[in-house]
């Protein structure tokens, strides 16, 4: 399980899903869903598993990620802070960030890429496929530039 306390001094990476594809998500200190929080075993599983994968896409940067940093935190984006998010989206993943960092009831989360070449939720391993389906997004990851962490149960 992760406290609270955990939850507020981290930036956890954790996972969801719109029942065909997976959004990787950098908690920033926020508060993480319950699906997520009670089992930090599970979640760490799925980091490692998700970190390991090769690359199967392109990244596409969401074009209106300059403005919503440069309205968040007075700069514009930079090679550095791509890089993870990158990472994760060369392995099909569709990468999220808490946009009001250390806010730790603040639940919204913007889009920073996405994959060209999506990874499917059916191609994942039972074992991993059982955990991910706990932390379910009821919107098409594809079509949203924001997401509200209150809408994934």
């Amino acid at each position: 399980m992760y406290t609270e306390i955990e939850q507020e001094n981290l930036d956890i990476d954790w996972f969801i899903t719109d029942g065909e594809y997976v959004g990787f998500m950098a908690s920033g200190g926020g508060k993480l869903t319950d699906s997520v929080a009670k089992s930090k075993k599970n979640n760490e599983i799925l980091v490692e598993y998700f970190r390991s994968l090769p690359e199967i896409s392109e990244v596409v940067i969401n074009p209106k990620l300059d403005n919503i940093l440069i309205k968040v935190f007075g700069s514009g984006v930079d090679e550095r802070y791509l890089e993870y998010y990158m990472s994760m989206t060369k392995k099909g993943l569709y990468s999220f960030d808490k946009t009001y960092p250390n806010q730790f009831l603040e639940p919204h989360y913007h889009l920073v890429t996405y994959p060209k070449t999506p990874l499917k939720l059916k191609e994942l391993p039972q074992n991993i496929l059982d955990i991910v389906i706990e932390t379910k997004y009821s919107n098409k990851l594809m079509e949203v530039q924001e997401i509200n962490i209150l809408e994934v149960n």
